[in-house]
């Protein structure tokens, strides 16, 4: 009887566009975070920010619409909700078919806000964009239309 070795461990199996999904996860990432710094106050969370734009898009609604779209949990949707209505940028009014129903409305400055942190959005993005030679803007606006896919699934 002889000794042998144990077998050499095989090397990993490398995962099918691994190295893509680090490429695309981080310039999306970092495009997301420098977009997010341009927005109207920055004492105002992501978290606040993305609540108040889907209110203001598709107002009214509940707060339990509202916590299912953001995939949080109802007190910590509450606690977003209430500093949002305490800075004046949300109100809760009673929903006039069924009293017991609460509904989220954005308030003119509410609105204000999300339309302002837009336009500073785009006024950061558009001459980035404008940099960008007529074939990169064509791939990038495939590449658009790849990435909402990608969120849709």
């Amino acid at each position: 009887m002889t000794d042998s070795a144990p077998p050499a461990p095989s090397a990993p199996r490398a995962v099918p566009h691994a190295h893509l999904a680090t490429d695309v996860r981080g310039a999306v990432l970092r495009l997301a975070r420098r977009l997010r710094q341009q927005k109207a106050d920055a004492d105002v969370t992501d978290a606040q920010m993305a609540a108040l734009g889907y209110v203001v898009q598709n107002q009214p609604l509940t707060i339990g619409a509202l916590t299912a779209h953001e995939g949080v949990t109802p007190p910590s949707m509450n606690r977003t909700v209430g500093k949002l209505v305490d800075a004046g940028l949300l109100r809760r009014t009673v929903d006039d078919d069924d009293k017991r129903r609460v509904l989220l409305e954005t308030t003119e400055a509410g609105a204000a806000f999300v339309f302002e942190t837009r336009r500073r959005r785009d006024e950061w993005l558009v001459p980035r964009l404008s940099a960008l030679t007529a074939d990169e803007r064509r791939t990038l606006a495939d590449a658009t239309e790849i990435l909402r896919k990608l969120t849709r699934s």
